[in-house]
């Protein structure tokens, strides 16, 4: 579902999502009447109480720049920040050159440790601001199962950490 609203002093467009049975409310931040250009505390309370009133369990908020206290009350209401100019204007999955990226779950991920007997620091590792990992929602900890079409071996699978 998708709302647009528009305040006195910043117009935002909220988009909700479901990601393991938890709602998520995504607000984007498209435009900011303040005179820095950045946004506020003001955003970041209106939304926590737009979350604790419709009961959402997650909260991102994504603008072009953010204050320093609007960033530390997101931090300190448990709302994640992100800034607009770190998500690619096209949906890089759709290029043939980016492989399937995937979350394992926790079963999948005590499994593969097991087959291979190491611990998930062993694994390859691969940084949070890398762009596919952005996307898919990874936090540090996870490990992303990456799938791979190869001429020779078919299909070729792959595993990394994500730091």
């Amino acid at each position: 579902m998708v709302s647009e609203s528009q305040d006195k002093y910043f117009k935002d467009l909220d988009v909700v999502a479901k990601r393991d049975g938890k709602k998520i409310l995504i607000r984007i931040i498209q435009e900011t009447k303040l005179l820095s250009g950045k946004v506020g505390v003001r955003q970041v309370r209106k939304m926590k109480e737009k979350m604790d009133k419709e009961g959402y369990e997650k909260g991102i908020l994504i603008g072009s720049s953010f204050s320093y206290s609007a960033k530390n009350e997101a931090k300190a209401k448990g709302i994640e920040i992100i800034k607009a100019s770190s998500i690619p204007p096209f949906n890089i999955f759709e290029h043939e050159l980016v492989p399937k990226h995937e979350i394992l779950s926790e079963e999948e991920r005590e499994e593969l440790l097991k087959k291979y007997n190491i611990r998930p620091y062993q694994i390859p590792h691969i940084k949070r601001t890398d762009p596919t990992v952005f996307l898919i929602g990874a936090k540090p900890g996870d490990i992303i199962k990456i799938i791979r079409k190869s001429p020779t071996a078919g299909v070729y699978v792959t595993y990394r950490y994500v730091v």
